[in-house]
């Protein structure tokens, strides 16, 4: 699996469907939330003045993000996202 070094945060972006209220798809390929996603792992916080700052998201953390941040990585067929925990805007209870 891929750990996060310092503050960054690995995220799974939600995969949503596009179907009428019938449940016909209107779309065969994935669709993405640009912004959307699930925390899969996070680093263990930033260093500021030597003291370790802890991270505010956690692991099935639902959060929106900076859509253009972060670096897309591809592990074991299934696609990633890097991204410092300053790129994450809210989490969504």
């Amino acid at each position: 699996m891929i750990r996060p070094l310092n503050d960054n945060v690995l995220i799974k972006k939600e995969t949503i469907e596009n179907k009428t209220a019938s449940g016909i798809i209107l779309s065969a390929k994935e669709n993405t939330e640009d912004n959307i996603g699930v925390v899969i792992a996070v680093g263990e916080g930033s260093l500021v003045d030597g003291k370790r700052v802890p991270m505010t998201v956690k692991v099935n953390d639902k959060v929106i993000f900076d859509k253009y941040a972060g670096k897309e990585v591809e592990y074991q067929g299934e696609k990633y996202l890097l991204v410092s925990e300053s790129k994450i805007y809210a989490v969504i209870d």
